[in-house]
């Protein structure tokens, strides 16, 4: 996008009246010299001119005639013509282009002049200086600045000042600093204040650098020096106060720390002296007089005494540093040895400052200044006479560098962007530090710094993200073929990154920087006489071949990224590899050119639009004029495309399709039938952001039509050829056509019951239509509007009744586009219909409606006699409604304006007299009216309008008054509820002594039950009062004109809280939308239609409502409303309101400090508003200021959130809960952003210390505290595994950013690990060690530390194997994995070791078994922790395998422990288990038979029952048991022993009377078939005879519903590679036997989803069998249709998810045999069923189930298929299409014409009982309606009337062209389906008339409903009466 730049805004010339007179009056000359009488009349035309533009005319003129001026005496006229310019450049404000012209008029005059022309300039800046007020000093700073900016003779000016323009400076920075004190709480003013300093700093700057000259000369002349001297002292003085000033922002305070050492190299010159000072300052010395700095004056000494005290604020040295990098000279050679000591000292006091800084905008400071600093290095280094000793120093080598080195791996995840921005910089300055110091070495490969650098960034994990940039410097400066001889998978391990979007962009940035340099290298290499093809075929295989792998194979959700950040680039690279891409995707194999490839792939044909469509938008491929696309593609594989199965395949394609390199390129015919094809079978997408791209992608076709139409429409009019002409217009027309049939096909869809998605698409494109064409109906080159008609209108009408606001928002967007006409509210009936809806919508108790009603009102506001009707209405609800009536002639704008007035009065009469009423009854306002429709439709309303621009202001501001008055009685009506300490469940008493006793009955019904029935069983009240004895759950009749109404708790509550919500809302809209009537600072009057005390008022309320609600919903809106009036309280020019938020602040911190249980501030619900009213004033600070409110509100908090000796009791402890509850959701508050991160560290070590409460409301708080800033250190989780590493950081990166919890959970661990000790045998639990351990195994550390850290992680590891010793076993746990991060990979050997070392190696009396198994979990961990992470075998001589065969004792019966057995075990498996072990081959060895000596004595393999069976851990140890029995049977059998040996095992397994051991061992058999899938197809070697009939007799008596599907799923792998044999022990069992077995277990087991879905597979498997096995007797079995039943009832509404994606499995894997085979071996019956069982779950609402439904397509014999789809798999509603297709064709086939279509008919009709479908038509469904919250069976996705309208197009077309056969049909089966038919239409027909007036807004669902059994039944008659027609 370009971006404007902003114009400097032109103004006149303000003068006060009197002086702009005598300054006319001065230049009235009637004598002298023509030239000087010219110059005057010019600048005398120039002030009586008001107009800028023509001022800046004359000014210019005025300096041609300057020019021409000869010399003339001094005094008269051109004196004043002088002194009127040089008046009228000091008076004007900052940025005026007329200022630039005077200083060009001046510049330009004669030489003679100059000293006459600065003396009249230095008289005007000094009368300004002289009678500034303090007001007026921006000006004036200003002006002196714009003397210094290219205008020599205002330098001139200033220099021959310099004494008064630095005293004013002074002055103006003094007044400043007084300022500044007293504007607390004022943001704006003293945001305002901040940059009035920030620019006075800056001029002073600029004036000491353009003075220089002047100023020395000065200081050397004692007449002079004196008063400068203290002048310069003073300004200095005002520098150190700033810097020194922590109110003051950054950008001044760092502004100022140049500003001190600018002053002090003007004074001092640039000498060595200069380094010293500034040395001195860094240190924070005092300046001795006998150092290098004592040539410095004495004042200049006393003041930087001053700056160098004790007590200074940290960031004091960093900008001081800053400004000793930007303000001393760093090129050439130094000047001294000071200037070398202070380039080193700048990045020790840099790095000392970075551990200490908490603010992140100042760790951003930190980093751009030590960036900084390597460029000055750099300089230094560049020069020739560089000192040796400074290159040593910034060697790679060098101490100084490890350092910055370990601050960059600190700093590459910081939160903040410019940080790592900077970070990066500095990286790469360093290396070229190196270099420059390291001249001598040219190859990287040779430079071991380099090298050894390269491998430990290529060795760290991939998720860091600040490895790829340091990787990119890398290849920057030493080339790609450096990394890629290091590691040569680089590419193909970084496109694996591509899937992850948190990692996409930095691995395409080090992609491209590699691919890039890597093609650089080798063209260079090869030279240039090489042939180019020989070179680019090596990159071709290094970086194109494995993309296109990626993105054949690879998931699609790991491939989108791609597309988008790399594709591009590689092409724009080398935008000849396309013809390489697509001869290689081309040439794949055909079966891989049209499949999907492996589940969840887009296969080569995906891959192929890829890269087409990038070349494409890159301008790669050729334009469509050259034939589509240059013939790279055919046309079918496009088609293929466009209803691909995958969501990214099909965007692909149509991007190929819409994008262009050119916004005119023209459509060709061919584009437009490929949009044809892609629209309608893509409009029901429920992934949004495929609806996203649709809509963008198409938006960008639609402006290629309108761009290239005005082409064409440019060209028709040039002189051109006939045939061009005629050709122009066909291309016309053709557009005309395609955008008519577009708009008719997205409005025919939006019917009732049109999915949520399919009306969001439709009316997205429909928008972009009349945006980019407009609907119009006159003569226009398209004319869209014609083909809307009034029923196209209507249905859009009737899409804002829907339940989804954006489709409201579109649908009332596009009815203002379309033809007035269409839509037909003009119409004085159509527009009270309309408003009659509107208004009873407003009061319906669903809270949808009264949205759809805001809507309604907003399409009615612009219609210019909406008075007219709502005075109707007015009459007719009896209201005395005063309206003034626009004038025929008024504007657009004022019609809206008394429109809005008059509703919003009609909507205020209406809620004041329902208000009226809820205070006498809220039950009947629940029920009835609640009142929250009318508020949300007044808010909506007032949404429309421009407030700014209002005619009828007095209206306003009484209406304004009125409606904040109801909005307070609204509240007061239902605050009672939402206030109470238990809304959900309150029913208020109502005053109304008529409702009383009925309400007394209900309550006193429910009371003694204490259930929650009132919830769901609402209690009638209706018109027949009974007696008080006979009816108990009834009430006499409210005031309801004989209607009847229910009322729950539910409805009370949700009237209550939607009610303070929808008044919130209005309340904050008011406040912040309408202007302000107040009084400013210089008593002028803002007229406004709102008070300070109605805003003040305002305020008040919102406070009460949050502090004092209990309904999260309630408070939580309040919140918006509240967050509203707080930002416009800042903004307001009001001082009064500017300080308001502070005020509130200081108020409500002070009564949660004293709060108790007494106070009606909320202890509860996470104290309820509280968090929220704090949050919302502290977020309407700025962020730009100095964060004062926050700094105050954290300190406070956490001082009341820090336990306390005097805080022990509940009431003691209510304000540490509140403390605690406001700081988390703080913590949570994204607005705060960084300024929030210097408080995590007092956050963490509150929520920690507050475990140690005895007070459980103190935990609980302390918990939830706790996980929120996991979450805000941590980050939010990424990936479903907890210890991901995505979610941790480096101890160094953790400790750096958070300095204070290093000495904090150091003190905590070592005080928790010393409570552990288990030696007494009593649990102690140390209530923090749980949270230290968790935020511990949060931190690695990187191999990147220096061994000398000093916040290493070396301290805490004692104390976390310590808590190993613990007695509880989840503390054992958390230690073992808190321990692995702190041990490097290279110190696991030695680690394990010791730890091995410390368990006993023989049985004894006093063995701990917790420090046993604590330790041996820390092994385990460990051991996994290296072979993840290292790859690499353990060190030989690690001694390991020595100390575990010393202790094998543990792992046998001499262990009474069974724990600690299976702990042992455990650890023998992870070094025994793998095919490659860490040990050694003989060590290895030797513990395998050890350990299978251990097992074959166990109870597993003798089946000995002994007591260890049944202690506690004995599953855990027969499990592990278990792991070590599967690792040398199933796993690795060969490095264990024979078959034998694992038949042996197995069996035992199999055998084992717990059921855990029995489903790991189906498990382990399982997973490795599934790893031995497509590697043969018959029975595996390892599988014996023996295990086969075990598995199969155990699948027939197995009880455990886990175990039992596991092992079908183990029967179904092996049954799909060879047909299996059942037996039970000796008997064999038959096919038919086994088939009948399993589909009892199928019927049997609903309990269990994953057995029900195991046998259902096995089953159909079996069945498949069956038929291919023996297609002619297949009919002889009788199950069959059991199984065919069963399969249907697996596809049912109500079934799981994943019972529907089993069948859907099945159903696609029986395609092929039993779906369309020719012999129809199941029966026409069946298969109907199972075709209807297809179609059902292609129009499921689970996307997964249609897109596993969908692939029935893959499997269709091909010549039931046309080209285009032959063998893909498509997009469900394409193939729901295809479907009916083929079913219709199989119908033909198998010559069962007429059966199908009575079956077809029956679908057609629906399966329903019609005469239930009658009674509930009759009996209105609008009463269930009223229950809220309740859904019902709803699909989103489907879309009954589509499926309907599909059914009945295939049966004509399948009854017109085979007419003979349908007559198998009888008359009888004809004449009954007629019959229900017409029942069926008569019924609905009879329900629909007697629906209310627009149904669709009031009962949309049951008009919906009834609207589909209408046409179900009229279509069936329809092709009933065809059916007749051919008999």
């Amino acid at each position: 996008m370009v971006v404007k730049k902003k114009t400097a805004k032109v103004e006149a010339v303000a003068l006060d009246e009197e002086k702009l007179q005598k300054l006319i009056a001065s230049l009235s000359v009637d004598e002298g010299e023509d030239g000087v009488r010219q110059v005057a009349q010019t600048l005398q035309s120039c002030l009586e001119l008001s107009q800028p533009v023509q001022q800046i005319q004359l000014i210019k003129k005025v300096g041609s005639q300057l020019e021409t001026l000869s010399e003339q005496p001094p005094g008269g006229a051109l004196d004043a013509c002088l002194n009127t310019l040089a008046l009228i450049y000091t008076s004007l404000r900052a940025k005026n282009p007329l200022r630039r012209a005077i200083a060009s008029a001046l510049s330009s005059v004669p030489a003679w002049l100059q000293d006459r022309t600065v003396n009249s300039l230095s008289a005007c800046l000094c009368d300004c200086m002289s009678s500034s007020s303090s007001d007026r000093f921006p000006q004036t700073v200003d002006t002196i600045s714009a003397c210094l900016d290219g205008f020599p003779l205002g330098e001139r000016c200033i220099n021959k000042l310099l004494a008064e323009v630095l005293h004013f400076l002074h002055k103006v920075l003094l007044g400043y600093l007084h300022q500044n004190s007293g504007l607390a709480g004022r943001h704006i003013a003293q945001a305002q204040l901040m940059q009035s300093c920030l620019t006075a700093v800056k001029t002073s700057m600029l004036v000491l650098q353009r003075s220089q000259d002047t100023l020395s000369v000065a200081l050397q002349t004692h007449q002079d020096q004196r008063n400068l001297d203290e002048t310069l002292g003073s300004i200095l003085g005002c520098y150190i106060a700033i810097l020194t000033d922590e109110e003051f922002i950054q950008s001044v305070q760092s502004t100022a720390g140049m500003a001190v050492v600018l002053l002090i190299r003007s004074v001092m010159g640039s000498g060595d002296e200069v380094a010293s000072v500034v040395c001195s300052l860094l240190r924070n010395s005092a300046i001795g007089s006998g150092s290098a700095s004592g040539s410095a004056p004495q004042w200049l000494r006393q003041r930087c005494d001053g700056l160098c005290c004790g007590g200074r604020p940290p960031g004091v040295s960093l900008y001081l540093c800053h400004g000793a990098l930007a303000m001393l000279s760093w090129k050439g050679a130094l000047p001294g040895a000071q200037w070398e000591e202070l380039l080193l000292l700048v990045p020790d006091i840099l790095l000392d400052l970075d551990v200490s800084v908490k603010e992140s905008s100042t760790a951003m400071v930190v980093a751009r200044v030590l960036t900084l600093w390597s460029g000055a290095a750099l300089d230094c280094l560049q020069s020739n006479l560089c000192p040796p000793s400074l290159q040593k120093s910034l060697s790679g080598d060098s101490e100084l560098q490890q350092h910055l080195l370990e601050h960059i791996y600190s700093h590459w995840e910081h939160p903040l962007d410019g940080v790592r921005h900077q970070t990066r910089s500095l990286f790469r300055n360093l290396l070229l530090l190196h270099q420059h110091a390291s001249p001598s070495i040219s190859s990287p490969a040779e430079d071991p710094y380099i090298t050894q650098l390269t491998h430990n960034l290529l060795g760290l994990e991939w998720h860091m993200r600040g490895k790829y940039g340091s990787l990119g410097c890398l290849v920057e400066l030493y080339g790609a073929q450096h990394l890629l001889s290091v590691q040569p998978q680089l590419p193909d391990h970084l496109l694996g990154l591509m899937g992850d979007q948190t990692l996409a962009p930095y691995a395409s940035d080090l992609l491209e920087r590699l691919f890039v340099s890597h093609k650089a290298q080798l063209a260079g290499a090869a030279g240039c006489h090489a042939n180019t093809e020989d070179w680019m075929e090596s990159w071709h295989q290094t970086w194109v071949t494995p993309l296109l792998h990626v993105l054949c194979r690879a998931r699609l959700d790991q491939t989108t990224y791609i597309l988008d950040y790399f594709l591009p680039k590689l092409l724009r690279c080398s935008p000849s590899s396309l013809a390489h891409m697509v001869q290689g995707l081309q040439e794949a194999p055909p079966c891989r050119a049209v499949s999907p490839g492996p589940s969840g792939s887009r296969g080569a044909l995906g891959a192929l639009m890829t890269c087409l469509r990038a070349a494409r938008a890159q301008g790669v491929i050729p334009s469509s004029e050259d034939g589509l696309w240059g013939g790279l593609v055919p046309l079918c594989l496009l088609k293929q495309a466009l209803i691909h199965k995958h969501d990214q395949v099909r965007i692909d394609a149509l991007g190929l399709v819409c994008e262009s390199h050119r916004s005119t390129e023209v459509l060709s015919s061919q584009e437009m039938d490929l949009i044809c094809h892609f629209v309608p079978p893509n409009l029901n997408s429920q992934s949004p952001g495929i609806r996203q791209q649709t809509v963008s992608l198409m938006k960008k076709l639609l402006c290629r039509v309108k761009d290239s139409t005005q082409l064409l429409q440019k060209r028709l009019m040039q002189e051109r050829s006939q045939e061009h002409r005629d050709g122009d217009h066909r291309t016309l027309h053709h557009y005309k056509e395609f955008l008519r049939w577009l708009c008719v096909t997205l409005l025919e869809v939006l019917l009732p019951g049109a999915s949520f998605s399919k009306c969001l698409m439709s009316l997205h494109l429909l928008g972009l239509l009349g945006q980019l064409f407009t609907f119009t109906t006159g003569p226009d080159v398209f004319s869209l509007g014609e083909v809307v008609t009034s029923a196209h209108a209507q249905n859009v009408l009737y899409c804002v009744a829907s339940n989804f606001l954006e489709v409201k928002q579109l649908a009332t967007v596009l009815l203002q586009q379309l033809p007035p006409s269409a839509v037909g509210l003009q119409l004085p009936e159509r527009k009270s219909c309309v408003l009659r809806a509107a208004l009873d919508l407003s009061t319906s108790t669903r809270p949808f409606d009264s949205v759809t009603a805001a809507h309604l009102l907003g399409l009615l506001l612009p219609q210019p006699d909406l008075n007219q009707a709502l005075l109707h209405c007015a009459q007719e609800q009896g209201l005395d409604l005063q309206l003034s009536s626009p004038l025929p002639t008024a504007s657009e704008a004022l019609v809206l304006e008394l429109n809005t007035l008059a509703v919003v009065q009609f909507l205020l009469l209406c809620l004041e007299s329902e208000v009226s009423k809820a205070e006498s009854s809220l039950l009947q306002a629940a029920a009835s009216f609640p009142l929250y429709g009318r508020v949300n439709c007044i808010t909506a309303v007032l949404q429309r309008l421009n407030a700014e621009s209002l005619s009828q202001t007095e209206g306003w501001r009484h209406l304004v008054s009125k409606l904040i008055a109801v909005c307070y009685r609204v509240s007061d009506v239902v605050s009672p509820v939402v206030q109470s300490s238990s809304p959900e469940g309150l029913i208020p008493m109502d005053s109304d002594s008529e409702t009383s006793a009925g309400l007394q009955r209900i309550l006193q019904e429910i009371q003694p039950r204490d259930t929650n029935d009132f919830f769901n069983n609402a209690r009638e009240l209706d018109t027949n009062q009974g007696d008080d004895h006979t009816q108990t759950t009834h009430t006499p009749p409210l005031h309801t004109e004989g209607e009847g109404y229910r009322v729950t708790a539910q409805m009370v509550l949700v009237c209550c809280w939607r009610s303070m919500k929808e008044v919130a809302m209005l309340l904050g809209q008011l406040c912040q939308s309408l202007p302000l009537h107040y009084t400013d600072e210089n008593a002028r009057t803002h007229t406004g239609l709102i008070t300070e005390e109605q805003v003040e008022g305002v305020g008040l309320y919102f406070r009460q409502q949050l502090l004092q609600s209990r309904h999260r919903g309630a408070f939580e809106l309040a919140y918006v409303g509240f967050v509203r009036l707080t930002e416009m309280l800042c903004r307001s020019g009001s001082r009064a309101l500017q300080q308001l938020p502070a005020h509130w602040l200081s108020e409500v911190l002070e009564e949660v400090k004293s709060s108790d249980p007494s106070s009606k501030l909320c202890a509860t619900r996470r104290s309820a508003g509280i968090p929220f009213y704090i949050q919302a004033l502290l977020s309407s600070e700025p962020k730009s200021s100095s964060c004062s409110l926050l700094k105050m509100t954290m300190r406070e908090l956490i001082s009341l959130a820090m336990p306390s000796a005097d805080r022990n009791t509940d009431g003691s402890t209510v304000p540490q809960v509140h403390a605690l509850n406001i700081l988390r959701a703080l913590y949570r508050d994204t607005r705060l952003g960084e300024n929030i991160i210097p408080f995590v560290s007092d956050g963490m070590q509150a929520s920690v210390l507050g475990f140690t409460s005895p007070v459980w409301a103190v935990r609980n708080s302390s918990t939830l505290l706790f996980s929120t800033l996991i979450t805000r250190i941590f980050g939010v989780k990424k990936g479903k595994d907890e210890h991901s590493k995505k979610n941790r950081m480096t101890g160094r990166e953790f400790f750096t950013r958070f300095p204070a919890l290093y000495p904090f959970l150091l003190n905590q661990l070592e005080e928790a690990a010393a409570t552990v000790e288990s030696d007494s045998g009593q649990v102690k639990l140390h209530p923090s060690l749980f949270l230290l351990l968790l935020v511990l195994s949060r931190l690695y550390p990187s191999p990147m530390d220096g061994s000398s850290s000093p916040l290493g992680l070396a301290p805490f590891m004692p104390f976390i194997m310590r808590c190993g010793h613990s007695a509880v076993y989840r503390t054992r746990e958390m230690a073992a994995r808190a321990l692995v991060p702190f041990v490097l990979v290279s110190q696991v050997p030695s680690i394990v070791h010791s730890l091995l070392q410390e368990l006993p190696s023989e049985p004894g009396p006093k063995i701990q078994h917790n420090h046993i198994h604590g330790t041996l979990l820390q092994v385990l961990f460990l051991l996994r922790s290296f072979q993840i992470d290292s790859h690499r075998p353990l060190p030989a001589g690690s001694g390991i395998g020595e100390a575990l065969h010393q202790r094998m004792w543990l792992a046998s019966r001499q262990n009474s422990c069974v724990v600690t057995r299976g702990a042992f075990l455990d650890v023998l498996v992870c070094l025994c288990g793998p095919r490659i072990s860490p040990l050694g081959e003989s060590e290895v060895s030797t513990l395998r038979q050890e350990t299978l000596l251990v097992l074959m004595a166990s109870e597993l393999i003798t089946s000995e029952s002994s007591s260890a069976a049944f202690e506690p851990g004995s599953v855990q140890y027969l499990l592990s048991l278990a792991q070590v029995a599967l690792t040398a049977s199933v796993e690795v059998p060969e490095r264990w022993g024979g078959p034998q040996l694992t038949s042996r095992l197995l069996d035992g397994l199999l055998h084992c009377p717990r059921y855990e051991v029995r489903e790991l061992a189906v498990e382990g058999i399982l997973r490795r078939l599934k790893d031995e899938e497509g590697e043969e197809e018959r029975r595996p070697e390892w599988l014996e005879e023996t295990t086969l009939s075990n598995l199969t007799s155990l699948a027939l008596h197995e009880t455990h519903p886990q175990c039992l599907a596991k092992l079908l799923q183990v029967l179904s792998a092996l049954s799909s590679s060879s047909e299996l044999r059942w037996r039970d022990a000796a008997k064999v069992l038959s096919q038919e036997e086994v088939l009948l077995h399993l589909l009892t277990l199928t019927q049997n087991s609903a309990h269990c989803v994953e057995l029900h879905c195991a046998a259902l597979t096995l089953l159909s498997q079996l069945v498949v069998q069956l038929v291919i096995s023996d297609p002619l007797n297949i009919s002889a079995v009788a199950d069959l249709d059991q199984w065919g039943a069963l399969v249907c009832s697996f596809c049912a509404v109500e079934q799981p998810v994943e019972v529907k994606l089993m069948a859907a499995k099945v159903l696609v894997n029986c395609t092929s045999t039993l779906l369309t085979n020719p012999q129809l071996p199941l029966g026409l019956s069946t298969t109907a069923s199972l075709w209807r069982s297809v179609f059902m779950l292609l129009q499921d609402e689970d996307q997964e189930v249609r897109d596993s439904a969908s692939d029935f397509t893959s499997n269709i014999p091909a010549h039931l298929l046309g080209t285009d789809v032959a063998g893909v798999s498509v997009c469900p509603p394409a193939a729901l299409v295809l479907g009916m297709e083929i079913l219709c064709l199989l119908f033909e086939l198998w010559g069962q014409v007429g059966a199908g279509v009575l079956v077809l008919t029956q679908w057609l009709l629906g399966e329903e009982d019609c005469d239930e479908e009658e009674v509930a038509g009759e009996d209105s469904s609008l009463d269930e309606e009223d229950f809220l919250f309740e859904k019902g069976d709803l699909n989103l996705w489907a879309e009954p009337l589509q499926w309907v309208k599909l059914l009945h197009r295939h049966l004509r077309s399948l009854i017109l062209n085979h007419n003979q056969q349908a007559e198998t049909a009888t008359s009888e089966q004809v004449h009954q389906m007629r019959s229900q038919a017409q029942a069926m239409a008569l019924g609905s027909q009879r329900a629909l008339d007697v629906l209310p007036a627009l149904p669709q807004f009031c009962c949309p669902m049951e008009h919906a409903r009834l609207t589909l059994r209408h046409c179900r039944a009229t279509l069936a008659l329809d092709v009933l009466d065809k059916v007749s027609q051919t008999r």
